[in-house]
This record gives C-alpha cells, structure tokens and sequence, in this order.
C-alpha cells in the first residue's frame, strides 16, 4: 500500500501541476494579447500609432474631403519609405507603370522625338520603323494639339506622356508643318517602341570606334554588341565608350555590358546585403576571347549606378584607362516590389563593390586622366550629342552657340593614341 500511496500521491501532484501550467498558460497568453507581447509587439505598437493618427486627422481637419483613409495610406507610405534614402520610394501606379516600362526599354508610343522651342513642341525626328515615321512626321512639324486638345506649356513631359499609351490605341494630333498655311490632323495607332540606349556609334579619326550608352535598359547588352560587331567590321584600332550623364539602370544590363571585356569566369560585381539571397557575385560568362583592342570609358559626375559598374569593374581590372570626372557615387542597388492595384515598391537592398572590394557608395569612381568639363560645356555638348545630325553654322543656328569642343573625347584619343604607340613598341598592357 505505500507504495500504491506513493504513487497516488506522484499522480496528483503531477496533475495539479498540469493543470496550473495550463491556467498559467492560458494566463500568459491573455496577457500577451493585452500587451501585444509577440516579436512583432513593435510592428503592432507602430501600427497602432498611425492608425490613431489616421483617425485624428480624418475626423478633424478643415477639408474632410482632402483626407479619405486611402489618401492617407498612401501620404504615410510616402513618407515612411521615402525618408529612408534618395533611391527607395513608394510608387503609385503611374508610376510604378512608368519605372517597369523604362527598366524594359520599350513603351507603347507614336515614335517621336521632340523638344520645347520658344514655348512650342517642334519634332526633332521621327525613330525609323514607327508609326510616326510611316505617317510622314517630318523634322521640324510643330504638335499643336492631342486628341482635339491643345498643346500646353506644361514641359515636354507632359507632351510625351500624353503621346505614349498601350499599343493598338490611337491618338490624334494636330500638326502644323512650316511652310505650310493649313495644319495637319493625323490620327495614328500606337506601338511597341524600342529605346535605342546605344547610340551614336561610328569610326571616328586614326580608326577609333565610337559608342555611347545613355542608359542600361534590358536590351542595352544586346545593343551594344551588335554596335561592337559593326565597329569591328569597319576595322577599328580602339574603342572610346562614353558613359557621361548616364544614369544607370539595371545591374544585370551593367554586367552584360561589361563582359565582353572580360575573360570567362571573372567577377564583375559583388552585391552584399542583410539577406542572403542579395549577396551575389556577378561574373563574365558566355565564352569567347575578350576584347582586346585598347579602350577608353569616358565618364563625369551624372554617370551613376550601372555606369559606374561598368566603369569601376574596367578600371580595376586594368582593361580600360577612365577618362573625366569623378562619377556620382551611387553604389546601391535598388528591387522592385509589386504591390496590390498594380503599385509597387523601390527599396534599396543592397549595396554593390567593385572586383578589388571597393565600395563606390557616395565616393565614385576617380578616372585615371581627370578633365573637368564646366557646367555650361556639359550642356552644350549634351545638346552637340544628342543632335549629330546638326553640324557647323545649322547647329549654332538652331542652338545660338557654335559646336564646342570635347575636351574630354580629345584626351582620351590621346590617350588610346598613347596605348598604340606603346603597343607598337613592344610595351605592356594592363
């Protein structure tokens, strides 16, 4: 019996201590509930605050029709994401439409180039193959309305945002040519445009190749060496890449750029951050023999983000000699989040190194030669490149200033001039 008593006894203790753990529980757990006492306590806590705030401001300020909840949400999704850098930002979904359609490089449009000119919108040029070419758009025809609206003076923006739109919708625009007394109204269906981010490419003197990349798009890699393979055929002796006033793009369209300079297997770009599916080692890969033929990368301060791979990754490399200003330094890297109702998220995730481990973040990337251009020669020469088409007393007419020179340009063929010599004499490379 004692030992039957012994037992009973371990079973009843056993039991109450059962059950007051179960109320202990059940206790606990009613208390953490009132204090939201979870790992996401602070997201219920800061949750809650804005909440309060929310309610305050839609039951008492003046215009209650200036703040429904939804307006709200959106002003405080603002807020939160975009005091956290220059490059993260809650996109709404104009926005968010716009950001995927320049990353892609296409958009749904007639085809036109245009510019301001004394508070008018005047075609600088039709793109080959688009509905504005084939409606007979010319060169110099002023957009005086669209769709039965006028043009405003609102900027160019806005012109252009009310020419683009989904493909196979139409748009109807008053042109008024010169030379010509009566205006024109041509109603046209929109397509799929292709932004040429390669542009500009040609031989210039003593057979250097020329190319200029204006942005990094998804098509940029593609561009590019389609531009090299016709340089090539034209029997070029170096290259000149000018990346000035580039702002970047896509990190993949930067390491697509940047292999073909490399040897199969070499890092391009290193990407560290808090998750581990965003640190990333970017190497050259597809094959083939490197470019060997001697290159300058023309740069300055607007070249930024995936400019500034392309251009750290050559530089450390020693394949190309940098030749400018000291670029912008923004060494982030930024992911899109889609959102519901088609709004989406900009954030930044991570930052990106150069081969040799060297952050770019707010330093840039020095050039070997430095010239430093002034504002207004930037400006002037960004209208000389954007304008090939104009030259000698046309351009100083159109633009009221002759064609300067590129100071820039003219050091870096000198310096490929260099590099030939050097080659020639049996010297090495880096």
């Amino acid at each position: 019996m004692p030992i039957v008593r012994g037992m009973g006894n371990r079973f009843l203790t056993l039991a109450t201590g059962v059950l007051l753990g179960v109320a202990a529980s059940l206790a606990a757990v009613k208390v953490a509930a009132a204090w939201r006492w979870w790992p996401d306590r602070d997201l219920s806590r800061a949750s809650a605050y804005v909440r309060e705030v929310m309610e305050l401001v839609n039951a008492q300020y003046v215009d209650g029709a200036a703040v429904p909840y939804a307006g709200l949400a959106r002003g405080a999704l603002h807020g939160m994401v975009e005091a956290l850098d220059p490059h993260s930002e809650f996109l709404e979904k104009a926005s968010h439409d716009q950001v995927e359609e320049d990353l892609s490089g296409e958009f749904g449009g007639i085809g036109v180039q245009v510019e301001t000119r004394q508070n008018r919108v005047v075609v600088i040029a039709p793109i080959a193959g688009t509905p504005g070419e084939r409606a007979g758009i010319r060169r110099g025809d002023e957009i005086v309305s669209i769709d039965g609206q006028p043009v405003a003076t609102g900027g160019v923006d806005a012109v252009v945002s009310r020419l683009r739109g989904r493909p196979r919708t139409t748009v109807t625009i008053g042109i008024q040519r010169p030379g010509v007394r009566e205006g024109l109204t041509l109603t046209l269906t929109r397509e799929r445009i292709r932004i040429e981010s390669v542009r500009g490419a040609r031989v210039l003197a003593d057979g250097v190749g020329y190319v200029q990349l204006t942005e990094f798009s998804e098509h940029t890699g593609k561009q590019l060496r389609l531009a090299l393979a016709r340089l090539g055929e034209q029997g070029i002796r170096a290259l000149v890449l000018d990346l000035r006033n580039n702002p970047g793009g896509l990190l993949e369209a930067a390491v697509e750029v940047a292999q073909p300079f490399f040897r199969e297997g070499e890092l391009i770009v290193e990407t560290r951050g808090r998750r581990p599916q965003d640190n990333e080692r970017f190497r050259a890969s597809g094959g083939g023999a490197p470019w060997s033929l001697p290159l300058a990368v023309l740069v300055n301060a607007g070249s930024a983000s995936a400019a500034e791979i392309v251009a750290g990754a050559l530089k450390d490399a020693g394949r190309a000699v940098i030749v400018g200003e000291r670029t912008f330094g923004k060494g982030s890297v930024q992911s899109i989040f889609k959102l519901r109702d088609g709004e989406g998220l900009r954030l930044t995730t991570a930052r990106y190194f150069t081969p040799a481990g060297t952050s770019i973040h707010e330093q840039g990337v020095r050039p070997h030669v430095e010239v430093v251009m002034t504002p207004e020669e930037d400006s002037r020469l960004a209208q000389q490149r954007s304008r090939p088409d104009l030259e000698g007393a046309e351009f100083e007419a159109r633009f009221g200033f002759a064609p300067v020179s590129d100071r820039q340009l003219e050091t870096a063929l000198a310096m490929l001039r260099g590099l030939r010599l050097l080659e020639a004499n049996g010297g090495p490379r880096g």
